[in-house]
């Protein structure tokens, strides 16, 4: 029994067209199994590490924190590699991360996370008015003995009225009076012995 070369034919086309459509099967699952949006979200940053992308197209990343730019839209290629910091903040944040894979929107990545606050960030609650303590006032240290008005002297003692009479001394108011009556006995005396003499010489 022979079979027609036709059937061969035919059934060369089937395995054929079979065999390019597991090929291309096979060429869709590798990206998208190769494409690997990694990215972390701490405190005070953003690491975003995009690898084993299609090349041959243009992929686009952006970020955003509450709704406003922290990336702008870029293109990148195979890969892109990139660390944000994050701007300071006393509550929580949400980053916002879309990629868009220039091969298929099956491989494009829209993700949100929440970077925490920071410990060290965190603001130190200021004293209200009522809290503070008012100025307290200096004190004027009260003047000591030393630093006063100087002590007035002691006023000069004068003297009691009871105390003894002081003892006389040789002048007095009789002083004159007796020397007066001692010439007047001499010059007596001398009138004396004078007249005596003289009538003893008239007697010789």
């Amino acid at each position: 029994m022979t079979i027609p070369r036709r059937s061969w034919r035919a059934a060369g086309t089937y395995a054929a067209v079979a065999v390019a459509g597991l090929t291309g099967a096979v060429l869709c699952a590798g990206p998208a199994a190769a494409h690997t949006p990694t990215w972390a979200v701490t405190c005070t940053d953003v690491s975003l590490d995009l690898t084993a992308y299609n090349g041959g197209v243009t992929n686009q990343v952006t970020v955003t924190v509450d709704g406003k730019d922290l990336l702008s839209t870029e293109t990148f290629g195979r890969e892109f590699h990139k660390k944000l910091e994050l701007p300071q903040h006393d509550k929580e944040l949400t980053v916002h991360l879309v990629v868009k894979a220039g091969d298929g929107d099956q491989f494009s990545k829209d993700e949100t996370k929440t970077a925490p606050v920071c410990e060290d960030n965190t603001p130190t609650p200021t004293p209200s008015v009522s809290e503070s303590k008012p100025a307290e006032k200096p004190t004027t240290a009260a003047p000591s003995p030393s630093e006063s008005s100087p002590e007035t002297a002691p006023a000069a003692a004068s003297p009691s009225p009871s105390s003894p009479d002081l003892a006389e001394t040789g002048s007095s108011s009789a002083t004159p009076v007796i020397g007066g009556a001692a010439v007047a006995v001499l010059l007596a005396g001398g009138g004396i012995m004078w007249s005596v003499r003289k009538r003893r010489t008239a007697q010789h």
